[in-house]
């Protein structure tokens, strides 16, 4: 039986020349497949057909090079690494270390910055945890590069002691910088469970907590369990509840909340007193950014990777490698 004209069987040199000839309009040329059947004769779906099955074939090679001078700090390949093996929507690698210093907080807030005003809708509620990563984000957004109707702080900050914790410089940058309409949470992030109980019978903070669950993007850094953490720092915890949080397995916590090394909340005596969003309202959020980097919060950063509460990384080259080769496995 012999093959209908308009469907080669790619058996002689006449088909094969078809087929690459297809391929070259449609891919080098940028011909539509309409153009590319009027031009050969065919119709469109066998125009369809010799496309696919030029690549199925292994005549077209795609090949995408960085200019010369931005290969070293363009990271590609290990971002599509990450967003396989943890299921992100996004990774974006920062060239310069993010040692917690300013510069390199800085860095990963641009980053962040720009992916977030491309995935921030009108009606949005942005939600954020206080964090020295969520301010440098806040300080990188343009003005006027995105919108989104209101922004909402996301944990307690009050504390016993003078302690900066940037809470109204990121959230008065966000709402200026967004056009968002921004509502504070005027709380201590840990009390008593029954002074939690009351806050949450207030109006006004229940207002924001309700926001804060309502959120369609939110954007956090993470704390690990250690005496460099900014909750240890500025006297939210001491050594004897970091203790018990070790013993329990915490590896790190967003927003005052703690989790084991597969993203599992963990039942410290923390839970009834912590005045933030639970972590299943971070998991089951539309759009999430971890913004963080750095040998000192590696393994806080694989936990909420591994417990799915990240759509979107922007971390460093080491800490990167380190993530690929942890859940690869590798030592």
């Amino acid at each position: 039986m012999n093959a209908s004209p308009l469907e080669p069987s790619v058996d002689t040199g006449q088909d094969l020349r078809l087929l690459v000839r297809a391929a070259t309009m449609y891919h080098l040329d940028g011909l539509t497949q309409a153009e590319v059947a009027a031009r050969l004769g065919l119709s469109r779906a066998t125009a369809g057909r010799l496309i696919a099955r030029a690549r199925a074939q292994g005549l077209v090679r795609v090949v995408v090079d960085a200019p010369p001078h931005l290969a070293g700090s363009i990271h590609t390949e290990e971002e599509r690494i990450l967003e396989k093996l943890f299921g992100l929507d996004e990774a974006l690698i920062i060239d310069q270390p993010a040692d917690g210093s300013a510069a390199g907080n800085a860095a990963l807030g641009r980053a962040a910055a720009s992916a977030l005003v491309r995935r921030l809708k009108p009606d949005d509620t942005l939600g954020f945890t206080w964090g020295p990563e969520t301010v440098a984000t806040a300080d990188s957004i343009g003005p006027r590069a995105a919108t989104c109707k209101r922004v909402v702080q996301m944990d307690g900050s009050m504390t016993s002691v003078e302690y900066h914790t940037g809470v109204d410089q990121a959230l008065s940058r966000f709402a200026e910088r967004l056009g968002a309409q921004p509502l504070r949470l005027m709380t201590p992030l840990y009390v008593d469970s029954e002074t939690v109980t009351a806050m949450k019978r207030d109006s006004i903070i229940a207002q924001s907590l309700r926001a804060a669950e309502e959120s369609d993007v939110m954007v956090f850094g993470v704390g690990s369990v250690s005496t460099s953490t900014t909750l240890f720092e500025g006297a939210y915890l001491d050594t004897a509840i970091l203790d018990e949080l070790a013993g329990l397995g915490a590896v790190g916590e967003i927003g005052g909340r703690f989790y084991d090394a597969d993203g599992i909340p963990v039942s410290s005596s923390l839970v009834n007193r912590t005045v933030s969003i639970p972590l299943e309202i971070v998991r089951d959020c539309r759009t999430t950014f971890l913004v963080s980097g750095g040998a000192h919060r590696q393994e806080s950063i694989l936990g909420a990777l591994r417990g799915g509460m990240v759509t979107t990384l922007v971390t460093d080259l080491t800490c990167a490698h380190w993530l690929i080769s942890q859940q690869k496995g590798q030592p």
